[in-house]
């Protein structure tokens, strides 16, 4: 079956216009849909700052400040399941939209709790939030994306994310001079209003409509996206994979099964996990606490976290303007290596006498560190999850592979304080050093390449590779 162009091409003042139009509409969803990476993120980065001050308020040991930053983490991993079940069943556009009441609910329950048990229960409830958001956002967005910009589009969720935890930098240095933690948990609930009035104005995506028989409505969003030459090809294109999915039985989790889709399957779940043992969020949840270690007092340690956050976004950035062009399994590579350098010389400066130089000298690892690992595998796991998967499994086996992704998260987030007391900053970050030498040879025999497919000819040619023998270069 002949591609389509998937591209805005100008034949004329009517094609001219169409093309703006989509630019316009495309741009709208992914202003939008991309809110729920945005909060993502906040809710992730504003405890590096909160925290602090939450262990006078509470009286926080180690393992009390692990259980309050995990608790989000173990709620988004169970979200991360509901998330990518509901988006199958309800559609993405109605899943983000539940999504949303639960991000504006959850914010005003952690800025208002007034002990651990309901701090945690409520961190717990604001994490199924931004669990579901994590499949979904990514999920909505590839399958509403022309080919020739989905990297770019997906990959702008994950500029979103980090430019949510940069906001939460900002705010949490500029609150810091009050002590005014409650209010840096609390402002999350403006941009989660701000998604869940914004989602009543988007059309749910042309895939999740031909999954469900509605190819009018299927239409009707595609021509708004794409070329009017292009939408009867793009229709039977996706109307085809689901077909070549017929021989599969009925019920998600029974097409796991099928061997090429399990493989599959656990390919995700390894990037995912190798997206979280490489040590990031030990970066993003404690930088203040690991710059304390140094020997800054905790007003510097959270004000230096900003450089953190924009290194992030730039990197990220840069990211989104090179995957379409040298592909996803370059980037990992290239990423991994880089981390591993990095931590390596991370890990020798916490062995130095403590000094301001060593201080800086941290955290300037830590920037180089963020930015290897922002630019190059936040982005490209993002978006291979979002990718790899047929399209009646896609919200299953990313949910799978996000619950993963979650649950290494936590624990990541609940040893490394305890980490720290035991064996002290350099070693710990010696250990993820280790972990992302194993995640380089791992993305090296196992990554696909997903670059410059369309969905469904990316799944054809998935089906057709996904044997035993390993993804080369």
């Amino acid at each position: 079956m002949a591609a389509p162009t998937s591209q805005l091409v100008s034949d004329g003042p009517c094609e001219s216009v169409r093309a703006r139009r989509a630019r316009r509409f495309i741009v709208g969803i992914a202003a939008v849909a991309a809110l729920g990476g945005a909060l993502f993120g906040y809710d992730t980065g504003v405890i590096s700052g909160a925290l602090p001050f939450m262990e006078g308020h509470f009286g926080l040991t180690s393992l009390g400040e692990g259980i309050i930053t995990s608790a989000l983490l173990i709620g988004a991993a169970f979200g991360s399941l509901i998330g990518g079940r509901m988006s199958d069943a309800l559609g993405r556009r109605n899943s983000l939209l539940w999504a949303g009441a639960v991000f504006i609910g959850g914010a005003l329950a952690v800025a208002l709790a007034p002990d651990v048990p309901f701090m945690t229960v409520a961190r717990f409830v604001l994490g199924l939030a931004v669990g579901s958001a994590s499949v979904i956002t990514p999920l909505y967005l590839s399958e509403i994306a022309p080919p020739h910009i989905r990297g770019r589009l997906v990959s702008f969720n994950s500029l979103m994310i980090v430019s949510g935890q940069l906001l939460a930098y900002l705010i949490n240095a500029f609150l810091a001079q009050w002590a005014a933690w409650r209010w840096m948990l609390g402002l999350a609930a403006l941009p989660a209003v701000a998604l869940f009035v914004g989602l009543f104005f988007l059309p749910d995506t042309p895939r999740w409509y031909i999954s469900k028989g509605r190819q009018d409505d299927a239409a009707r969003v595609l021509r708004r996206t794409l070329p009017a030459g292009d939408v009867p090809a793009e229709l039977a294109r996706i109307d085809h994979a689901r077909s070549l999915e017929a021989y599969a039985r009925s019920g998600g989790w029974q097409q796991l099964r099928t061997p090429w889709i399990r493989r599959l399957l656990l390919v995700g779940i390894g990037l995912a996990a190798v997206q979280q043992i490489t040590g990031v969020n030990a970066v993003v949840y404690f930088a203040p606490k690991i710059l304390a270690s140094t020997g800054l007092g905790t007003g510097a340690s959270i004000t230096a976290t900003i450089a953190i956050g924009v290194i992030s976004v730039l990197a990220t950035a840069l990211g989104m303007s090179l995957i379409d062009r040298v592909g996803r399994r370059p980037l990992l590579l290239t990423g991994l290596a880089g981390m591993t350098v990095s931590l390596g010389l991370l890990g020798a400066a916490f062995h130095l006498p403590h000094s301001p130089a060593v201080s800086v000298l941290v955290l300037g690892l830590m920037v180089l560190y963020m930015a290897f690992m922002q630019g190059t595998l936040n982005t490209g796991v993002w978006l291979l999850l979002a990718e790899m998967f047929p399209l009646r499994v896609r919200g299953l086996a990313m949910g799978a592979a996000v619950f993963m992704m979650w649950l290494v998260n936590f624990a990541v987030a609940l040893a490394f304080p305890l980490l720290l007391d035991a064996v002290g900053a350099g070693t710990t970050f010696w250990l993820f050093g280790v972990m992302c030498v194993l995640s380089l040879v791992f993305c090296r025999r196992y990554a696909p390449e997903t670059k410059g497919l369309a969905l469904e000819d990316l799944e054809h040619e998935l089906r057709k590779t996904a044997g035993p023998a390993p993804a080369t270069n």
